[in-house]
């Protein structure tokens, strides 16, 4: 696949007429796709496909096109040929983009991580002899992803990187079922059992009756998973450079007016210990880690090529929307052994969804707890809880009423397929809270 990408940009660099330069970014992958719906497989299949993303240059006028590649060189090459063709035509018609940066420095690179997972089919056969005497649904992606960059100074990156996401449930009946995960780029099998022995040990608990709880204020914990959905909230706009300087950002006030989080939470871009490539779509190289967060106070931002050219300060890898690829979330000192002690009398989450702002300028946000969410008394879940939506800014969440963040931490892989799988991940650890106000 790299020898391919190579050929095609080494193919772009002869198609090039005067001061013309171009840029292009590829993304590719080779996925096996199993669906599972009662412990059993419903759709095996596999997945082979690539893009390539192009951009034409000439000053400071560019056009682009994304188009699918076949994966034949010889149809690819006339592809690409009529591409830079059609680009051409428009490129005369275009103003100049005084916001246009360019890598100048060329910076190859070359990661091909060898993958250390197993075959899917050994995956599955842990998966469906787990699965017996439950009702198992879900979906396994498996597999390596590539990412490549070329421009027209020389420059050439690649990243390949082999990995796995099983996200499934275990449902119990009506609404009622337990959510989990596992992913990484070493399958083990004995991790897998401990999460889901966790996972039907939760099932069991579904069995009990529910009960609802008044609105209000309660201690709470968070899984990884759950707190991931608010830290997630952060990477719409919350972490970027353009939105905190026009006030768009919701921790615009930890710039503004010196608001601060807990002083245990520490948030990075860490991109080393991630699934994304070192390099973006522009060519401009990531640092292993940005500092977003340290000690609670805000100490960065995702600054792409865009509004590093147009503020006048230097880019550090973001892509153009700005958001972190590979957030990690710093581990606290609570041991996960001692979560429900710590908690005593509260609420588990286990999920969140339909997360949004209720009020950005606060980074307040609104959202319903999902799946195994229970009621705790003195250490002990009660029964599963009802339906909940939560409305609490997480400068309280993660500020005056966060009481801890566990040792452990979890991977969690972007499980979004909808046109190629992705290369966002979170390393996050669960968070014990004071108080996380539910709303009727």
């Amino acid at each position: 696949m790299r020898d391919y990408f190579h050929a095609l940009a080494d193919l772009l660099q002869t198609c090039l007429r005067g001061p013309e330069q171009y840029h292009c970014w590829f993304a590719g992958e080779s996925t096996d796709f199993v669906r599972f719906n009662r412990s059993a497989i419903r759709q095996p299949g596999h997945v082979r496909q690539s893009s390539l993303k192009l951009e034409l240059i000439e000053g400071q006028r560019h056009v682009g096109a994304e188009f699918s590649l076949s994966g034949r060189l010889d149809a690819d090459r006339a592809l690409v040929m009529r591409m830079v063709e059609q680009l051409r035509g428009q490129l005369p018609d275009l103003p100049d983009d005084p916001h246009l940066l360019l890598a100048t420095e060329v910076h190859s690179t070359d990661h091909a991580q060898p993958s250390r997972l197993p075959t899917s089919h050994s995956i599955v056969d842990v998966v469906l002899q787990a699965a017996q005497g439950v009702d198992l649904v879900g979906i396994l992606a498996a597999g390596p992803v590539y990412r490549g960059f070329a421009n027209s100074l020389g420059q050439r990156n690649w990243h390949s990187s082999a990995s796995f996401n099983l996200d499934w449930s275990l449902y119990q009946t009506r609404d009622k079922a337990v959510k989990s995960s596992y992913a990484g780029f070493e399958w083990s099998s004995a991790e897998f059992a401990n999460k889901f022995a966790l996972a039907t040990a939760q099932l069991e608990i579904l069995k009990r009756a529910p009960v609802t709880v008044p609105p209000g204020g309660y201690r709470a914990y968070l899984t990884p998973t759950a707190l991931n959905e608010m830290i997630g909230m952060l990477n719409w706009a919350g972490l970027s450079e353009k939105a905190l300087r026009t006030k768009q950002s919701s921790l615009r006030r930890m710039r503004d007016e010196g608001l601060c989080f807990h002083p245990v939470v520490t948030l990075r871009e860490n991109t080393a210990a991630g699934l994304a490539p070192g390099f973006q779509a522009e060519g401009f190289i990531k640092p292993a880690e940005v500092a977003l967060i340290d000690g609670g106070k805000l100490a960065g931002s995702m600054i792409s090529p865009r509004s590093a050219r147009e503020y006048g300060i230097a880019a550090n890898g973001a892509n153009a929307d700005e958001s972190a690829g590979s957030l990690d979330l710093a581990a606290g000192e609570l041991p996960m052994s001692e979560v429900l002690a710590q908690l005593g009398s509260g609420i588990f989450v286990s999920n969140l969804w339909y997360l949004n702002f209720s009020d950005r300028a606060r980074c307040r946000l609104t959202g319903m707890t999902r799946f195994a969410t229970f009621w705790v008394k003195d250490g002990e879940i009660q029964a599963p809880l009802n339906v909940m939506r939560f409305d609490d800014s997480l400068f309280r969440v993660l500020g005056e009423n966060l009481l801890g963040l566990t040792q452990e931490r979890e991977l969690l892989i972007d499980n979004s397929s909808y046109g190629g799988r992705g290369t966002d991940s979170a390393r996050m650890p669960g968070a014990l809270v004071k108080e996380l106000m539910f709303v009727s």
